[in-house]
């Protein structure tokens, strides 16, 4: 059995300056410039330095990507303990300012499988963090209407979501709009109360 290998403490202010500074490489110019000297430059360290806290440029990319994902779980669950959590949730969805990060790790996983692997380990946590909650909050009210089930429901809302910020992203808003405005319908309809008994 190999042993493990050290990657600095994990409290270190280095280390922090480190993964801040890979982050801004990347939202800047891109995950294939965050090499580990051009971190260094940009953060006035020694290219040492940087690989005794990550010895290989992937150890740096997950820390980043997993910083960025605690941050998102972080405001998944500030929406769902909100007092609308359904719209607070969408809101997430469609939020546009993690995007330019978001496309970077996309791209990315394309390159390197560990990457790949802990972005979709990362996704299936979330997605069923999140069908718990929804089955408690509207769970009863998909079945009943028979509009899907809290799986799907979280699986199109993220899908409408990413695809209104990766268009937006490339400037293409034909259609947004109305998807928009689809949506909050939804959400109006799945967020009515039930109508009273013997009521027309």
């Amino acid at each position: 059995m190999t042993a493990k290998r050290r990657i600095g403490n994990e409290s270190s202010e280095t280390r922090a300056l480190i993964v801040d500074t890979a982050e801004l490489v990347i939202r800047e110019e891109g995950y294939a410039a965050a090499s580990t000297r051009r971190v260094a430059i940009r953060a006035g360290l020694k290219p040492s330095l940087v690989h005794y806290y990550f010895p290989t440029t992937d150890d740096l990319f997950l820390a980043v990507f997993k910083r960025g994902a605690a941050q998102s779980d972080a405001m998944i669950e500030q929406a769902l303990s909100s007092d609308d959590p359904l719209r607070a949730l969408w809101r997430f969805f469609a939020d546009t300012s993690r995007t330019t990060l978001a496309f970077e790790f996309v791209a990315l996983a394309n390159h390197r499988k560990v990457i790949g692997a802990e972005i979709a380990r990362h996704s299936e946590a979330m997605r069923a963090r999140q069908v718990a909650a929804l089955e408690q909050l509207i769970g009863e009210k998909l079945a009943a209407s028979g509009s899907g089930t809290p799986a799907g429901f979280s699986l199109v809302l993220a899908g409408i979501g990413r695809a209104l910020v990766m268009e937006s992203e490339l400037g293409v808003r034909s259609g947004h709009a109305d998807a928009r405005a689809f949506v909050e319908a939804w959400l109006d309809q799945l967020l009515s109360p039930p109508p009273a008994p013997g009521g027309t």
